[in-house]
């Protein structure tokens, strides 16, 4: 067969570069057989389909085709792929820190799909770029940053996010290191609930993991500003250099809130008590709790949107901490966290764009690049490949639900959080463990009848007599999450998740937790009331 009969076939499974209404037709209908053969997976489960086990040592012996195939045998066997996929946006479903996208940000990863801008030069991008401008701006404007004055990029996770807050951390303490390499011993802090991506990223920089400091945290899972204080001043002390302060507005478990305003003061304080030549960095990794900024201009005593007493609450405590995002030097923002756009939308900000001229490349190491434009992002990323559809994702998210929209299913999610954490608190078998955290996480335990569970978990967590007490309770949890699992993958529950290190105990031993993580707005009253009566069940179930 010649080339040119197998290339029109190849011509035919692109979209077509002029307009041409046939094939655009067939085009759009190839999407649409997509969407009805993955809605033929759905049933009354939180899943598409059911779990298929994965043969993976199968899989490394998959071997490249010898012919083509068809547009529609390709559709139907990414499809397959889907079976088994946990439908976050379902009601049963408070598994982990993931949420439903929506339509419009769906469509924003198609149509940037669709013709593959790359943002790391607006002549590459065009439009497409700004629009990553526009939600810099907007989210700049949400935390308290000048506009005139912040930049920021979007790149590959909130991993991402924090590399590029210690990195410009490191070249401020340590200048040249992007040259000359970390000659200089620097040093980051993080607490010990922060994001475990934190030692990735020191190992990375070449800074090293014995260079990271984790600061213990305080019941309320925050950062303890006294063992930090101690910390940062021995460092100093000891001829160390600053590169970063991890504060973490958010934490995975248990949604803790770092006090960025006295770590912020803190650091003021300590750069004119040791006379230093730079102002160590500080990075929020808010990539779940950016969006609680939307809550900055809310009247709780209005409260205009009529949530519940126990919500207002719980939103106003996380302001008090949100607020003062603006005196961080660079921010992490996931939009496919709380922002319900699709992986991968991460916005790393940064307050003074000066910052970023920290990790700048001299035009004359890209030739071929940047002879003409107005924005040239590419000459500081890391990335020299970034694409468009996580602007054009959180871009049609921000626009679609404005401030009353955002107000609204955050609130509504923590309402739904705090409905969980009354039904939970109203049984004598279970107990709440991060009641004094205000996001949509809830981590609790249950316990045997007959234990008091209004002291046993501060009597485990301090006392290191209860180490086998402790350890036998971590069983009985690990125990009722089997059932409750079991139970919700027949249909008959809710899917919720586990943690097999909430937190350590005072004596060292992890505590195990079970975690509801409500980020869906289809959960009601009826859903939450189901997870504790399916924690109660397997109590029931265990006893026999």
């Amino acid at each position: 067969m010649n080339y040119r009969d197998i290339l029109e076939n190849i011509r035919l499974a692109f979209p077509q570069p002029v307009s041409d209404p046939i094939h655009d037709s067939y085009f759009v209908h190839s999407i649409m057989r997509a969407l009805d053969q993955v809605d033929t997976l759905k049933t009354h489960l939180p899943m598409l389909g059911t779990i298929v086990p994965a043969d993976f040592e199968g899989a490394r012996q998959t071997t490249l085709p010898a012919t083509m195939s068809s547009v529609e045998d390709v559709t139907a066997a990414l499809v397959g792929y889907l079976r088994g996929m946990t439908i976050f946006g379902h009601p049963r479903s408070q598994q982990n820190v993931i949420p439903p996208p929506t339509i419009p940000s769906v469509i924003g990863v198609l149509v940037a799909s669709l013709y593959n801008p790359n943002i790391t030069w607006d002549e590459f991008s065009r439009l497409v770029a700004l629009a990553e401008v526009e939600v810099v701006g907007i989210t700049s404007k949400m935390v308290g940053y000048d506009p005139g004055a912040s930049s920021g990029v979007f790149t590959f996770g909130g991993t991402g996010t924090t590399l590029y807050g210690v990195k410009i951390g490191l070249e401020k303490a340590c200048p040249g290191t992007a040259q000359n390499g970390t000659s200089e011993d620097a040093i980051v802090f993080v607490s010990d609930t922060g994001h475990y991506c934190a030692t990735n990223i020191v190992g990375w920089l070449g800074i090293g993991t014995n260079n990271l400091v984790t600061i213990p945290t305080t019941p309320e899972n925050e950062m303890d500003l006294t063992h930090l204080e101690q910390a940062t001043r021995q460092a100093l002390a000891n001829g160390k250099k600053i590169a970063a302060i991890i504060a973490t507005l958010g934490t995975t478990d248990a949604f803790g809130l770092d006090d960025l305003e006295h770590i912020a003061a803190l650091r003021d304080t300590l750069v004119d008590e040791f006379q230093l030549d730079y102002r160590p960095h500080i990075h929020a990794d808010a990539v779940i709790g950016w969006a609680w900024s939307v809550f900055n201009d809310y009247n709780f005593e209005e409260n205009a949107l009529g949530f519940r007493p126990r919500t207002i609450r719980a939103l106003a405590g996380a302001c008090r901490r949100i607020r003062h995002l603006s005196l961080a030097d660079s921010i992490g923002i996931d939009f496919h966290k709380t922002g319900f756009a699709p992986y991968i939308s991460s916005l790393v900000l940064v307050k003074n764009q000066a910052d970023l001229d920290l990790v700048k490349r001299h035009p004359e190491q890209m030739p071929y690049l940047y002879h003409f434009g107005d924005y040239r992002p590419g000459m500081f990323t890391l990335e020299t490949s970034r694409s468009g559809t996580g602007p054009l994702a959180a871009l049609a998210n921000l626009k679609l639900f404005g401030e009353q929209g955002l107000c609204v299913i955050l609130g509504h999610i923590v309402e739904m959080t705090q409905l969980l954490r009354e039904h939970l608190e109203g049984h004598a078998g279970t107990t709440v463990l991060n009641r004094d955290n205000f996001g949509t996480v809830t981590l609790f335990r249950a316990y045997p009848p007959g234990v008091d569970t209004f002291s046993i978990k501060q009597e485990e967590f301090e006392d290191a007599a209860y180490r086998e007490s402790l350890i036998a309770h971590n069983t009985y949890n690990r125990d009722i999450y089997q059932y409750v699992h079991s139970e919700a993958m027949e249909g008959r529950g809710v899917v919720i998740s586990i943690t097999d290190c909430y937190r350590h105990t005072t004596y060292g031993e992890p505590i195990v937790a079970l975690k509801s993580y409500i980020l869906s707005p289809f959960v009601d009253e009826a859903d939450v009331k189901t997870v504790v009566d399916k924690v109660l069940e397997a109590r029931e179930k265990l006893r026999e």
